[in-house]
């Protein structure tokens, strides 16, 4: 068989992998088991909401669910990934951590993936994950606004009451994705080498593997890169997995043998759709800090970066270690939470003390808002990333 008829024989193997690759297993545990009734669903309650997908690795699981407590909100829908490379007692951890949780259990709004991904460090497996994710939320849910799609590394700057807030005023169709078409040093080391993923076929876990040819830049369509973090619009979400056009799905063939892939797909896809190009927010709402060039890996954040973080009004940070003593203050001034309490907001229970932090539901405060400061911070944020000339000048070009 020549090289070209395996390339294009193994591409075709490889989208039918990547989209069948996850089962539609949710582990999900039945409420009644509290003896209570479930409250009504609560993301009706809200002017918007969000579907977050939260992904971990092997050795996560504290980070996790510290990330998860942070992040959590009765108008959100939460979907929890962890890799198929963790081992049975971190599965077995996180499920339990779900299923005993009295407010997950009573709202019913925190999922696990059952069937989870083998994830392939650099390989098209994080954006099959990232796809069926999205699917798996627009079917369980049609009230959410916009995805999010973050990491166990990943941690709040602000609470869900400011995020909701201060998204609620913007127009539905806003995408959050910092994207450019200036490639660079990726012209090279992205756009024209071939590699393969074994995780999509293999149940052994290796490193992608590459093939010898090069192929030339696409003419069909412009190549654009950026963050692999997004916030998605809800109407963007179901082009992407439904795409009544075929760009996604011609992209998608793309990608699959493409280094890194969930840097470039959406930003691709996006920019290059008629309907969808002139919607983006060219910025990944995120504070990262890279190391030094080619700036491949995020820098892991401490205490000296805290002043540098607030003043950034972005309302996610990355990437931290497991109990930073960063993430202590984050959670103490920014967020007033206590350990294993939630986020304070208008919808829980307050705990005793001086900080005032959420322990439980309060059903009077459902549907209730006490955005604070970090709402004014992310207000300024959005309305200079929105209003124009400045919206217009960052569109895709």
């Amino acid at each position: 068989m020549g090289l070209k008829s395996f390339l294009i024989s193994f591409i075709l193997t490889s989208l039918i992998f990547t989209m069948l690759y996850i089962s539609t297993y949710l582990t999900s545990f039945d409420i009644n088991i509290l003896n209570q009734s479930p409250i009504p669903n609560t993301t009706s309650l809200y002017p918007v909401s969000f579907a977050y997908l939260i992904s971990a690795s092997k050795g996560d699981t504290a980070k996790l669910k510290r990330t998860i407590h942070a992040l959590y909100h009765p108008g959100n829908l939460y979907l929890i990934h962890l890799e198929l490379e963790a081992t049975e007692d971190e599965h077995r951890e996180i499920a339990r951590f779900v299923r005993e949780n009295r407010v997950f259990q009573t709202v019913g709004n925190v999922l696990v993936v059952g069937k989870p991904n083998r994830v392939t460090y650099r390989g098209p497996t994080m954006l099959a994950t990232t796809l069926h994710a999205m699917s798996m939320l627009l079917r369980i849910d049609k009230k959410w606004d916009w995805f999010i799609n973050l990491s166990a590394s990943d941690y709040p700057l602000v609470t869900q009451d400011d995020l909701i807030s201060e998204f609620s005023v913007l127009p539905r169709h806003l995408n959050f994705i910092q994207h450019t078409s200036r490639l660079g040093w990726k012209m090279n080391k992205r756009g024209k080498p071939i590699m393969i993923d074994p995780g999509l076929y293999s149940w052994n876990k290796s490193e992608i593997w590459w093939v010898i040819k090069q192929r030339t830049l696409p003419t069909a369509f412009k190549l654009y890169t950026g963050s692999a973090w997004t916030i998605l619009s809800r109407s963007f979400a179901e082009y992407c997995i439904i795409g009544w056009e075929n760009l996604p799905r011609t992209l998608l063939l793309y990608y699959t043998n493409f280094v890194s892939s969930p840097e470039g797909y959406f930003q691709t896809v996006i920019c290059n759709s008629k309907d969808y190009k002139n919607t983006t927010a060219n910025h990944d709402l995120h504070y990262i800090t890279w190391d030094t060039p080619p700036k491949q890996h995020p820098r892991l954040l401490g205490p000296r970066d805290y002043r540098k973080m607030v003043l950034s009004s972005r309302p996610f940070a990355r990437k931290f270690k497991h109990n930073n003593a960063v993430l202590d203050r984050i959670d103490r001034e920014l967020l007033k939470r206590r350990p294993n309490h939630f986020t304070h907001g208008g919808w829980c229970s307050m705990g005793g003390g001086k900080h005032h932090t959420c322990s439980s539901l309060n059903s009077d405060g459902f549907g209730v808002l006490k955005p604070g400061a970090g709402a004014r911070r992310l207000r300024t944020l959005l309305t200079k990333l929105t209003s124009n000339p400045n919206f217009s000048k960052r569109q895709c070009k």
